[in-house]
């Protein structure tokens, strides 16, 4: 009885304390490591001019997805069109902790102090869809090709109307990007003298204003021929001022940047003629991905350039009409 009980303890009792012994053991160091390599997420931070314009959303959802895959935080601030308020949003995300900031600056130029304030704080920065007047206090700079969007442009309106045509420009001041697209379309018809610039407006990049000032123009009595809106709200805003005033049925041309769904909705449709495609996807994961390599002390370069692409009724086909790219 005596050597069958010594048996039973021998062959089944101390092997299972055995292992629950190691098992308890192999869970301690298990939580051990966990909690000494548990991971921080770290705080990213974006401000784009505005929210109001479909494709920053596209953007940083872009951004969003890529970080938070990271197991990391993106926050992101609408300032609405106010420098003022974004460079104060941008004070209040670095007090909140951020260790990386994505800026769309509303101006160029006026954004500075902000960026010497990450600079201060160590906050990494990459300027997106556009440009600062000074880089020294940027790590890298990821936009689209601005200058061949304008290119693109006024390459189909000249075959188009070879003959030459009356056009009127809808930009904005203070962001660079739009007025890098103006000067590509210019260059492109430099010494043409048949095209005639025969009004300008440096408030555009939002449907309404791009609507009023549109208006305005129609009613001075100027001849318009094309339309070029720095972006497709722009164009829009435009071309809702073309309705109003019973001119959508005298072949006036409108023309956007971005690539949109609802542009290449009404470019199929005959509404506009055409919109040099930007690929915010592919930014916002490119503009994520270039600020990780950064944090892993991996050279970055100054200046990532995004392809555009020209989207008209004739090659509609190879895009998908209800997606951005």
């Amino acid at each position: 009885m005596i050597n069958n009980v010594r048996t039973y303890l021998k062959d089944w009792i101390i092997p299972i304390i055995s292992g629950a012994i190691l098992f308890s053991v192999l869970i301690g160091l298990k939580i051990t490591y966990n909690s000494i390599h548990k991971h921080v997420p770290r705080v990213f931070g974006a401000t784009y001019m505005t929210m109001n314009n479909p494709y920053f959303s596209v953007l940083n959802e872009s951004l969003r997805e890529v970080i938070e895959a990271n197991g990391d935080i993106l926050l992101t601030r609408d300032p609405a069109q106010s420098q003022d308020r974004q460079n104060q949003q941008i004070l209040e995300m670095i007090d909140e902790g951020i260790e990386v900031l994505f800026a769309n600056p509303v101006d160029s130029k006026t954004i500075e102090p902000a960026l010497e304030a990450c600079k201060k704080a160590k906050v990494a920065v990459f300027v997106v869809d556009t440009e600062v007047q000074d880089t020294d206090n940027v790590v890298s700079v990821i936009q689209s090709d601005n200058y061949k969007a304008g290119e693109l442009v006024a390459e189909d309106m000249m075959k188009r109307l070879p003959q030459g045509a009356n056009i009127v420009l809808l930009s904005h001041y203070s962001v660079q990007s739009t007025q890098v697209r103006r000067e590509g379309f210019l260059d492109k018809i430099k010494g043409h003298t048949e095209y005639k610039i025969v009004a300008n407006s440096y408030n555009s990049s939002e449907i309404e204003v791009a609507n009023m000032e549109m208006d305005k123009i129609i009613k001075s009595g100027v001849k318009i021929d094309v339309v070029f809106g720095n972006n497709d709200p722009t164009a829009v805003g435009a071309l809702a001022a073309l309705e109003v005033n019973k001119l959508t049925e005298k072949g006036i041309m409108v023309y956007g940047v971005d690539g949109s769904p609802y542009a290449k909705q009404l470019i199929s449709k005959g509404y506009m003629v055409g919109t040099a495609a930007q690929h915010p996807i592919i930014m916002g994961r490119t503009a994520a991905d270039t600020a990780y390599k950064y944090l892993k002390n991996k050279k970055v370069e100054k200046n990532i350039t995004i392809d555009v692409d020209m989207v008209t009724k004739e090659n509609m086909d190879k895009t998908n009409i209800n997606e951005w790219q």
